[in-house]
């Protein structure tokens, strides 16, 4: 095992170093830069003329390297990372790109984390309680939820609820993670509370989502396992029905589901882009389409960067897990 994640970890590092140059090159391939940016600002916001704006942004360009080819501000960039663990400056946030991810990160993977233990755990027992009871009216009530949450787009959702909540329920506190009150308080319960009370929706949503994608999974592997014949070995052999579909169906029922996790990571991370956009949280997602859209561009290759690290990160774990469930897999094909 240790020999295992030895060269996977190994083997990540030219991974990470061709993806970085692929993102790179595609954030950079649309027409424009950051300086376009200012030029625009400057003329719909500041009252230059078309004239003096473009000499603002041609002077920012030249200031921050935008005019360099894309090689040279791509070196630049990897040579400060690998060398001072320094992703850059960020133009539109006017700070470092570390401490944009810094103040994003650990509220997305939270978050994500949170969303996600949900999902699995009440996607997978929904799921079991499903095949068990095969056409049953619970089989077709936890079917219809499945449906609701694989085909309801989850940006809908949030505007629906996010109507409710403002134009109905006149909540006025929408788009922050706390109150006013809690901002530099000190954690407690009524703190936690609150912010409870803010990002439920989001929660809802994403595990809505996830859940739906769960449940119907489980369900399909498990009927699929049920009709195995090592099941009816093991219910002639006079097992309980309940020991036969705990110990020997759900393990192996899990495997598709386990190795999901491998993909499940960066989804987390951006799954909640509409969500977050819809109500305004200071998360990854809004930060990346925010980021590419005026063209800060070390900030989104950093999160794409960040992204292609957790894919790498969630296959791992992947593998790990797989071979918890089930000691018969073996990693690479050896004898680790």
């Amino acid at each position: 095992m240790l020999r295992f994640l030895t060269m996977r970890i190994l083997g990540a590092i030219p991974l990470l170093f061709l993806l970085s140059i692929v993102t790179f090159a595609i954030i950079q391939a649309p027409p424009g830069d950051y300086g376009d940016y200012i030029r625009a600002m400057a003329v719909n916001q500041g009252g230059a003329t078309p004239e003096q704006a473009e000499i603002q942004a041609e002077l920012y360009r030249q200031a921050n390297g935008l005019n360099d080819p894309m090689i040279v501000q791509y070196f630049r960039w990897i040579t400060g990372i690998v060398t001072r663990f320094d992703f850059g400056h960020s133009f539109y946030y006017n700070k470092e790109v570390g401490q944009v991810v810094a103040e994003r990160l650990p509220a997305t993977i939270a978050l994500a984390l949170v969303c996600h233990l949900l999902a699995s755990l009440l996607g997978i027992g929904l799921g079991i309680v499903a095949a068990t009871r095969q056409y049953s009216w619970i089989d077709t009530g936890l079917g219809i939820i499945s449906f609701l949450g694989m085909t309801i787009p989850r940006f809908l959702l949030a505007i629906v609820i996010l109507y409710v909540l403002v134009f109905r329920m006149n909540v006025s506190e929408v788009g922050m993670f706390f109150s006013a009150r809690y901002g530099g308080a000190p954690w407690s319960w009524d703190k936690f509370v609150n912010l409870m009370t803010h990002i439920w929706p989001v929660i809802f949503i994403a595990t809505f989502g996830g859940l739906a994608y769960n449940m119907r999974v489980m369900r399909a592997n498990l009927l699929d396992v049920l009709n195995s014949q090592y099941i009816e070995t093991a219910r002639a052999k006079g097992l309980p029905e309940g020991a036969v579909i705990m110990k020997h169906a759900v393990p192996n029922a899990l495997h598709p589901l386990v190795a999901y996790q491998g993909v499940v990571l960066p989804y987390m991370l951006t799954g909640e882009i509409e969500v977050a956009i819809v109500f305004g949280l200071a998360t990854v997602g809004p930060a990346i389409v925010g980021s590419m859209g005026v063209g800060d561009v070390y900030v989104t290759a950093t999160f794409m960067l960040v992204l292609a690290a957790t894919l790498i990160i969630g296959n791992i774990i992947s593998d790990i897990l797989l071979v918890a469930l089930d000691p018969r897999v073996r990693l690479g094909g050896g004898n680790e």
